[in-house]
C-alpha cells in the first residue's frame, strides 16, 4: 500500500447522491451463483438492507448502509461469468471508454447499455485479464457513502504485468501512474486524478496459482479489522490475508462463501 490514505477518491454525499468525477471508481456490485446466500452474508458482516430490484432488472439487489445505496448483489449473468465483486469506474461518456479501450488493446466484454433511467454501463477486460466496468450516470450515480464503516473505500488492480496495465489505463482515463517503491522491490502505483489518488495498483505475487486472473480487489471500511474478520470467519468466509498494520490502518483479506475475495480496511 502507500502512504496516502485511501479513498473512493472524490465521492461525496450530497442528500441521497453521490458525485464522483470521471476516473474515479463509484460502484461496486457482486456477481454471484446463490444470490439469497450472498446477501445474508454480507448483511450479517455489514449490517447492510437489501433491496431486490426485481424480475424485470434481474433481482439485481441494491446493499444499502443508513439508508444510502452502498453496493449491490446480483445472480450471476451466464455460466462464464465469475463469482466475483466488480470494480465500476465513471466516466460522462460509456461509448467513448469503450473506443479507448479497444484503441488500447483491451476488450469489450458488454457494450455500452442504457440500464432504464439510472445511466448506462459497459463492461471491458484490460491487456492483462482484469475485468473492470464503466458507470455513466444518470439518475444513479453510484454509493451514497464512502470511506466509512461498511462502505467501499479503494478499488485495487492487481495484474502479472503492471507496466501494460500501467500503459493501458493511462491512455483509457485521465489517469497518470505515480509510483511508489516498495520494501521488497516491486512498486505500488497509485491511480492519480490531478495529484489525488483514487485507486491502487500492483503486480501479483507469482506464488498466486495460475488460475487466479487478474483482478480489481474492493476494500470495504470497517470500524474494526479483527472483530471483522471474525465475523467473516463465523458466517463462512475463509482468511486470505490475516489482518495486518499497514501505513493506512489496519487491513485483511478474506474469500466468501461462495468464492468471491474482497478485502476490509479499518482506516487509522
Amino acid at each position: 500500500m502507500t502512504d496516502s490514505k485511501p479513498t473512493a477518491s472524490s465521492g461525496t454525499a450530497t442528500e441521497s447522491k453521490a458525485t464522483y468525477a470521471p476516473g474515479t471508481p463509484s460502484w461496486v456490485d457482486l456477481g454471484t451463483p446463490d444470490l439469497a446466500a450472498s446477501v445474508g452474508f454480507y448483511s450479517g458482516l455489514f449490517g447492510w438492507q437489501s433491496e431486490d430490484m426485481g424480475e424485470a432488472m434481474g433481482h439485481y439487489t441494491m446493499m444499502n448502509q443508513g439508508g444510502q445505496p452502498v453496493a449491490a448483489i446480483s445472480p450471476l449473468m451466464s455460466p462464464q461469468q465469475p463469482t466475483a465483486w466488480s470494480t465500476y469506474i465513471s466516466t460522462a461518456s460509456a461509448e467513448e471508454i469503450a473506443k479507448k479501450v479497444a484503441d488500447a488493446g483491451g476488450q469489450v466484454i458488454a457494450p455500452p447499455m442504457k440500464v432504464a433511467d439510472s445511466g448506462t454501463m459497459a463492461f471491458f477486460m484490460d491487456p492483462t485479464g482484469a475485468a473492470f466496468g464503466v458507470w455513466q450516470p444518470d439518475q444513479f450515480t453510484g454509493a451514497g457513502m464512502v470511506n466509512k464503516p461498511n462502505s467501499l473505500s479503494w478499488n485495487e488492480l492487481s495484474t502479472r504485468d503492471l507496466p501494460a496495465a500501467k500503459a493501458f489505463y493511462t491512455k483509457v482515463f485521465p489517469w497518470t501512474a505515480h509510483v511508489n517503491a516498495m520494501p521488497d522491490g516491486s512498486e505500488y502505483v497509485e491511480w492519480q486524478i490531478a495529484g489525488k489518488s483514487v485507486g491502487g495498483g500492483m503486480a501479483m505475487n507469482p506464488q498466486i496459482p495460475a488460475q487466479v486472473p487478474p483482478n480489481w480487489l474492493v476494500y470495504f471500511a470497517v470500524a474494526n479489522a479483527d472483530n471483522t474478520v471474525s465475523r467473516a470467519q463465523e458466517l463462512g468466509a475463509k482468511l486470505m490475508m490475516p489482518a495486518m498494520d499497514i501505513p493506512q490502518g489496519r487491513m485483511a483479506v478474506m474469500t466468501d462463501p461462495q468464492g468471491a475475495t474482497f478485502a476490509v480496511i479499518q482506516l487509522g
